[in-house]
């Protein structure tokens, strides 16, 4: 069974680290088959808008985006195929830092300056998808770190369970559990009741 720490945490939450939590989890008899980060590590990252595209005056496949970061406006250009003007996507500005110890430069691509990067989700090693940008909500906060507004602090752990341990094939079943190894409070999220409709 996989499940997010953070899902977890938002039940139960003992002040311990990530490593003690699955270290007691294995020692209960919750075998811990992996843990695995919810994104690659990077960082200077932000909700970024596309503000407007126009084709790259000596490249058929690129398009010059201006994008704005919330305060000011950047020149990027950007190959991916759905670069359009009005939508939000992960803005690598320049100084950040991506997986594979990749940092973002102001470059020159066919003699246009380009002040950064815009990112597909496997770029930032969130998925595998690399058909284009990764598209943001319509209300993401431009200027916002993506590692905050898609909480990708986080990581996913999988345990592997016994056939004597139905009572952990639910997160509120682990939630029990974590309550009751580390003598902490256990707290079922609110939801909110809705009116039946006629």
């Amino acid at each position: 069974m996989k499940f997010s720490e953070q899902w977890l945490r938002s039940w139960v939450n003992p002040p311990v680290s990530s490593e003690d939590l699955v270290a007691r989890l294995s020692m209960a008899g919750l075998e811990v088959d992996s843990v695995t980060p919810a994104a690659g590590q990077f960082g200077g990252v932000v909700v970024g808008e596309i503000l407007s595209a126009e084709q790259h005056p000596d490249a058929d496949k690129l398009r010059v985006c201006q994008v704005s970061n919330g305060n000011e406006s950047f020149q990027v250009v950007c190959g991916a195929p759905n670069a359009r003007p009005g939508i939000k996507i992960p803005f690598a500005m320049i100084g950040a830092e991506l997986p594979g110890d990749f940092k973002i430069k102001k470059a020159k691509l066919r003699g246009v300056e380009s002040n950064g990067m815009l990112c597909s989700a496997s770029e930032l090693q969130i998925s595998d998808d690399n058909s284009g940008l990764m598209e943001l909500a319509a209300d993401a906060p431009v200027g916002q770190s993506i590692r905050d507004y898609l909480n990708l602090d986080d990581v996913s752990i999988e345990v592997d369970l016994t056939p004597n341990r139905g009572d952990c094939l639910s997160l509120a079943g682990l939630a029990r559990e974590v309550g009751a190894l580390y003598a902490a409070p256990v707290l079922r999220p609110q939801v909110p009741v809705m009116a039946a409709v006629h």
